[in-house]
């Protein structure tokens, strides 16, 4: 399991961008710090900032509890809530400014299976307990690419086997990246792990993205950047 003390580096950049617009700052002033634990879904934000939970019922609703890691911009998120209304996700993101759009995306929306944390994803993992998820995404994280830097890319053995730990046996666990590098980085490490199964059968599986998978602003500026996306499904066994 992670340990917060010891196994510290930092896996993600800016907390902050550019000042919040006063409509953000206005939600976030007054939507945010009412989406605590202990209310309904849809005011379900921030579910471990005051105190360690491992009541994932108190998470979720009746079907699959999903989590995305490192969520950006919230477009990914937002429409898998969106679209799955069965399905109760959580999201993690470090980037206030992604945070301030996910709240606003689930007040337009008047979504009601999303909870939000603001923070690492690391600390929510290890609040969770064995087996409780369903699905997790990782799509397009940091990929550091100095490699003096690459002790802080998030796809590493100890991170593997916290997702390991957490997601269901026959869960899945959704990993996207534009960097060939971090690609090949993060397919040695979950090979090298042995606990999720890699089923795709030809380049089409990998180098096609899914139509459950909705594009994002990032992969867009990847793509008009020349970077290809690449898109991985693995089967925790």
């Amino acid at each position: 399991m992670f340990n917060r003390d010891t196994d510290r580096f930092r896996t993600f950049g800016r907390a902050k961008g550019k000042p919040l617009s006063p409509a953000q700052a206005g939600l976030m002033k007054d939507e945010f710090p009412h989406f605590d634990k202990g209310t309904d879904i849809s005011k379900g934000v921030n579910p471990f900032e005051n105190e360690p939970t491992h009541d994932v019922a108190g998470l979720q609703g009746e079907g699959e509890l999903w989590l995305e890691i490192g969520f950006g911009g919230a477009e990914h998120l937002l429409w898998q809530a969106e679209t799955n209304p069965g399905a109760t996700l959580l999201g993690v993101e470090p980037f206030l400014n992604g945070v301030a759009k996910a709240v606003k995306g689930i007040t337009d929306k008047g979504l009601v299976n999303l909870r939000l944390h603001r923070g690492d994803a690391r600390d929510v993992l290890a609040l969770l307990p064995d087996q409780c998820l369903d699905k997790v995404f990782v799509l397009f994280p940091d990929p550091w690419h100095k490699v003096r830097h690459h002790k802080r890319r998030i796809i590493n053995k100890t991170f593997i086997e916290e997702l390991h730990r957490v997601i269901k046996p026959g869960g899945h666990f959704r990993f996207g990246s534009d960097i060939i590098h971090y690609v090949n980085w993060s397919l040695t490490r979950i090979k090298n792990h042995g606990g999720f199964e890699w089923e795709a059968q030809s380049l089409a599986d990998w180098r096609i993205r899914p139509d459950d998978w909705p594009s994002t602003r990032y992969l867009e500026k990847a793509l008009r950047e020349g970077r290809s996306g690449h898109f991985f499904e693995f089967i925790r066994k």
